[in-house]
């Protein structure tokens, strides 16, 4: 297996640490006090920072996969598998947290779905499709809007450290960039979705 394929499975592997330090344990009654105690503190810092080095390992790979032309069908397959598990696995875990609505989550799998349902069809004819580019800048913006929002308790927390005026107006803000930049990423997430289903009409036209 080449580099860039490891950099992909890498990146699953860290799907559930990122979620391990993003929501406190509570299974069947089991809650360990001290554990969640932390995590609540400080928890979704580290995950931010997990989050973040595997949303890096989807732009080395690449770069690396094209620069020593070592692109190939396993590589397109786990780069985009990579992806999805880990946007739509952290996105989970922020609607289970209350930040965002799982009306827009739903969106975002609902158009995962699809395009694995098209990629599905076109790998009958025996084609292995590769990220579009616009589904690349899809996911970019998804990356970056998780991330502010990962972010967003300790950027609450520096501004009441340092900020002397309206608190409650300066949290109001934050909260309200980080809206608009989920926002953006459903609204992406639903342009690159519909991109993929016009330009890829003939799977559909071929199997009746």
């Amino acid at each position: 297996m080449n580099l860039p394929n490891k950099l992909s499975l890498l990146r699953i592997i860290l799907i559930p640490i990122t979620l391990l330090f993003m929501l406190p344990i509570s299974i069947y009654g089991f809650e360990p006090t001290a554990w969640n105690t932390f995590i609540n503190d400080y928890g979704m810092y580290i995950a931010a920072i997990v989050f973040v080095i595997a949303s890096l390992t989807d732009l080395v790979d690449g770069k690396i996969a094209r620069k020593y032309n070592l692109i190939t069908n396993l590589g397109k397959f786990l780069d985009s598998l990579a992806d999805k598990m880990l946007v739509i696995s952290v996105l989970i875990a922020l609607v289970d947290l209350g930040r965002i609505s799982s009306v827009w989550v739903a969106i975002i799998v609902l158009r995962e779905f699809m395009v694995t349902g098209i990629r599905l069809m076109a790998s009958q004819n025996g084609v292995v499709m590769a990220a579009e580019m616009i589904g690349k800048i899809k996911t970019v913006t998804q990356m970056v809007a998780i991330t502010y929002l990962m972010f967003e308790s300790l950027l609450i927390k520096v501004i009441h450290h340092f900020a002397s005026c309206n608190l409650e107006n300066l949290t109001s803000v934050v909260q309200y960039i980080g809206d608009g930049l989920f926002l953006i990423c459903v609204i992406m997430t639903i342009i690159s979705g519909m991109d993929y289903l016009l330009h890829n009409l003939n799977y559909f036209k071929e199997s009746k």
